[in-house]
This record gives C-alpha cells, structure tokens and sequence, in this order.
C-alpha cells in the first residue's frame, strides 16, 4: 500500500509541470497583411508604431492567408487585414511591384540556363468559409480595421463584401490627394483634421447607407479617374451585428500610414471597435 501510495505521488508530481504550461495567450488584434505590391514589412513596421507601440494594443502578424478561420479568429477581439484579394502561385507577370528591381531602373533580366515560361495567373483566395469567418466574427461582438486595398477582397467573395460594405474599382497612379472628414462627431473622427497624402487614391462602390461615411478623398488639382470624378469615400464605420466595421482607403505607402492626423484616425479607430471610448 505504501508502495502504491508513493507512486501516486510521483505521478503526481510528474504530470503538476505538464498541468501548469497554458496555452499562450493571443494577442488582441489578428493581422493579416502582405500581398504582391505591399510588402508585409511596411505595414507590420507602420502598425507597430501606430497600434502596438502607440497604444499598447498586442497583434499577431500572419500573412499566410489560409490561417483566416474561424478556429484562428477564436478569441481575438480584433481582425485587421491590409491586403488584397488575388494569390500568384506560379510567379507574377513582371518585377514591377519588386522595389528593388524597379528602383534601380529596371535592368534586363537575364538568366542562364533561361526561367522555364509558365502561364501565369492569380487566383481569389478567400472561400466561402473565410468569408463567413469574418462574419461570425464580427457579428458574435469582434472588430474588424480593414484597410487599403481589402476592397479587392470583395470583388470575388460576398460574405466578404457584406461585411466591409463595398468593393474595388481600381486606382490611378500614386498621386496626391486630400483627405476630407466628412462627419466631425463621430468618435473615429472627432478633432481630426483634413490632411495630405501622396498615395493610391481608391476609388470602389460603396454599398452602406452613406451616413456611416466619414472621411472622403479628393484630388483638388481636378484629376479624375474614368468615370468617377475627382473624390472617392475613403472611411467609414458602422455597427455590423454585435460587433463594429471601419474601413480607411489610404495606406500604400509607410509615410502616409504615419502621416500625423491618420495616425490619431487609426487609433481612435481601434478604440471604437475595442469599445475602449467609453
């Protein structure tokens, strides 16, 4: 018997270290960022200014986009994603969205032995399921910062669209523009003002009831872009179930997601949808 009874302790004992090692804990905030011309350096760099150092707010950084489940959303409180819609398995058209390449004046590419020729072509990567992810999400009381060029997302998945509200058009060429707040009483946008950006000026089709819209983007040297005129929505926030939905268009570059007043924007923003304003 007291052999027996020792053993038990010792099993004990043994298995107490097993018992006390927790799961690590998840950040606040999931972010899934990076994509064929935004680099996932910039924006993890830019977020960790503006959100984890200047808030305080933890993030975890993915951009593998199969990770975007619902078992992968379960128990954040925030989704962020700055990335858009299309996957290139098989290797892009051109180096054109390679920095490097470009920035150094676009020398001839050569190779010896030659890179075999194989067709090219991108593919939507968000399913259905991905789509209703983000849904349930957000409507059981999560929130979802959606920025830049999301709205490509939405062109292939409606579970998708629905939540952010609109979807791609295109862009013009990086020009600048201004950034107008359309609603001052909203807390996202309360005692910000309008500023300058040289950036993509998106344009998209907004679906939501145009009271949500609060910033707008405009060209005031008069560009256009087809048929949509000079000024494009460029923010807006609503409540989507339990939960709460803001999307900001400009964010191309580094220095414009450090631009002063679209810092305070994306820091009012992420306490509106952590409900940390009170």
């Amino acid at each position: 018997m007291a052999s027996m009874n020792r053993r038990r302790v010792l099993e004990a004992a043994l298995a107490a270290p097993l018992l006390a090692v927790a799961a690590p804990r998840k950040a606040t905030a999931f972010a899934l960022i990076g994509d064929r011309p935004h680099n996932s350096d910039y924006i993890r760099t830019g977020l960790r200014k503006t959100i984890v150092k200047g808030m305080g707010v933890s993030i975890d950084f993915r951009d593998e986009v199969e990770l975007l489940t619902a078992e992968t959303l379960r128990g954040y409180k925030l989704l962020i994603i700055l990335r858009d819609g299309f996957l290139w398995p098989d290797g892009y058209l051109d180096e054109n969205s390679n920095a490097g390449w470009a920035g150094s004046g676009k020398p001839e590419l050569i190779s010896h032995p030659p890179v075999p020729k194989v067709p090219v072509q991108g593919f939507a990567w968000m399913t259905p399921e991905q789509g209703r992810a983000v849904q349930q999400f957000v409507r059981s009381g999560g929130g979802a910062l959606l920025l830049h060029n999301v709205t490509h997302i939405a062109q292939h998945n409606a579970e998708f669209r629905d939540v952010l509200g609109a979807s791609y058009e295109g862009h013009p060429p990086i020009r600048t523009f201004k950034v107008k707040v359309l609603n001052e009483e909203h807390p996202i946008t309360r005692g910000i003002r309008d500023f300058v950006v040289t950036d993509e000026q998106h344009f998209m089709t907004y679906e939501k009831d145009r009271k949500h819209l609060l910033l707008e983007s405009v060209n005031e040297e008069g560009l256009t872009w087809r048929h949509f005129g000079t000024a494009a929505p460029a923010g807006w926030a609503f409540d989507y179930g339990k939960g709460r939905v803001c999307y900001f268009s400009p964010g191309h570059l580094l220095t414009v997601l450090w631009n002063p007043e679209y810092v305070k924007l994306q820091q009012n923003a992420v306490r509106w949808l952590l409900r940390l304003d009170g």
